[in-house]
């Protein structure tokens, strides 16, 4: 049977009952199941540092190289739904050590791929497996922290290693790749699974629904089309604009989705629980967490680029400037349940979406006189802001839903950010592109070749190829038109950004306006 809508009444935090409170196994446990979403992040980063080197041994075509970096987010975000609920079924902790398991092995293999094909496909299950981790370890720390303040500061160490993860991994790959082959860059997720399979039988507890109902086997194919053609669709209209074929797959994967929802008003045990978004706190949450990832995602890849290919910073020291943006989302992770003692989770929630807007408004002044330092400082203050929004709205989301469905509600948050991702990256860059053209096409130096003028009007990236192989004067004027119209993207979408995050505040504050003042 579909549970029932949690309820909405919310009161002042109780002070702490010593009989829920975690004791040190379960801190211990925390440690253990915060280290593979570091390792889950780092994943995502650390493979584009070894791409030349990839290309060098493998020798693949430009379409199996896009595999090799895409397929990995396409399959944790197509199975985030059906693990969620899988685990909610067999067991949070089985499906956690069953899923690093696979992530060791596929580690392993990927590492000493000897072929593009093997290196892809030992990326689709590594993905496949990375989608375990994070529905099975943030409903785990749903069901290992009892107490409301504890819980928090676990949810704002969960956040915390993500964004550690993020952060160390141009740095560890960048060390690696110095002295070691490639393959090296997988072989970091293996002492972390090893001691996750060593130490989570006897550390984890185990936790499962036990009415949970069969799954639909049929629910899971449609989630799977629905959400990996329209993330792939919107990849391709970002890359290559509006064409027939991910125009069809869109429109394609939106009807699936929408024939996968209604699937789920008529079964007993759903994969994903419609009932849940009755809750009005449970709704805000995921509308606040959505909408920052759109912006930020959307803005990060202009911002990646202008550290390089505008102020010619070399990858290193570009991760090194973004370094206070992911330190940023440790701290104010881990301030957070701070906040939340005095400080209703709503207030939380607004106003650190204002500050984040904040953040936006000072991106946009990196294309004035102040350059990088103010782009350090707008990524700071933006990660300070959303850094509360994740942690208190990731919260919010477990907490809504019943304990026994802790799982299908973390998969339906981390769907909602791989989505809000992807939308962001295909919306923006699209914007972004539109507006490099427009002020970059009449600015071209008129020696240029045909061929020489579309490669420049692609991209900055393909601007700066054509400047590097241009007499010195046309190199020197191409080069400052097309960085001075790549700065007037990355303002417009960091407008842009900040009018999306601003949004998320006024419907936040909207959504829990009749909510008591702490909840």
């Amino acid at each position: 049977m579909t549970s029932a809508p949690p309820t909405e009444s919310h009161h002042a935090a109780a002070p702490p009952d010593s009989r829920t409170l975690a004791t040190r196994r379960e801190w211990i446990g925390l440690a253990v199941i915060a280290l593979p979403c570091l390792v889950y992040a780092m994943d995502l980063t650390v493979l584009n540092l070894a791409l030349p080197a990839i290309s060098e041994h493998l020798h693949p075509s430009s379409s199996q190289l896009l595999w090799i970096i895409d397929v990995y987010g396409f399959l944790v975000a197509g199975f985030l739904i059906t693990m969620g609920t899988l685990g909610d079924r067999i067991g949070r902790r089985k499906l956690l050590l069953i899923g690093a398991a696979f992530f060791a092995v596929a580690s392993t293999l990927a590492a000493f791929a000897d072929s593009a094909g093997m290196l892809i496909a030992m990326r689709a299950l590594l993905g496949i497996a990375g989608a375990t981790l994070a529905p099975s370890t943030l409903s785990l720390i749903r069901n290992m922290f009892h107490d409301e303040r504890q819980r928090q500061f676990a949810i704002g160490v969960w956040i915390a290693s993500f964004s550690v993860g993020s952060a160390i991994g141009p740095l560890v790959g960048g060390v690696l790749l110095e002295f070691f082959w490639w393959g090296s860059v997988f072989l970091l997720a293996l002492p972390v699974m090893a001691l996750l399979l060593i130490v989570g039988p006897s550390l984890l507890p185990e936790y499962k629904d036990p009415n949970a109902g069969r799954i639909d086997l049929v629910s899971v194919a449609l989630s799977l089309f629905a959400v990996l053609s329209i993330i792939y669709a919107l990849k391709q209209l970002a890359e290559h604009g509006l064409h027939t074929l991910p125009l069809a797959l869109l429109a394609a994967g939106v009807a699936v989705g929408t024939a996968f929802i209604r699937r789920q008003k008529t079964l007993a045990y759903p994969l994903l629980d419609l009932a849940l978004f009755q809750s009005r706190p449970f709704s805000a949450a995921i509308t606040a967490y959505a909408l920052s990832c759109l912006a930020m995602f959307g803005v990060y890849i202009y911002i990646s680029q202008y550290l390089q290919l505008v102020l010619g910073l070399s990858p290193l020291m570009a991760g090194v400037a973004l370094l206070p943006w992911a330190l940023g989302f440790v701290f104010g992770s881990l301030l957070s349940p701070r906040l939340s003692r005095h400080v209703a989770p709503q207030t939380i929630m607004i106003w650190g979406l204002l500050s984040s807007s904040v953040g936006f408004a000072l991106v946009w002044m990196a294309g004035t006189s102040w350059g990088l330092p103010a782009l350090i400082a707008g990524t700071i203050v933006m990660s300070l802001g959303m850094a509360p929004v994740f942690t208190v709205g990731n919260e919010i989301i477990v907490t809504a839903a019943p304990p026994e469905r802790a799982g299908s509600a973390s998969a339906i948050s981390e769907t909602s950010a791989e989505f809000s991702g992807a939308l962001g990256i295909a919306i923006f860059g699209s914007l972004g592109t539109l507006i490099y053209r427009m002020a970059v096409s009449d600015g071209l130096p008129a020696s240029l070749s045909a061929e020489q003028r579309a490669t420049s009007l692609a991209t900055l990236g393909g601007a700066v190829a054509t400047a590097q192989a241009a007499p010195g004067p046309v190199a020197d004027a191409l080069l400052f038109v097309a960085r001075d119209a790549f700065v007037s993207a990355l303002q417009f979408t960091a407008l842009v950004g900040g009018v999306l995050v601003l949004l998320a505040g006024v419907l936040t504050a909207r959504i829990l306006r009749d909510m008591p003042p702490k909840a």
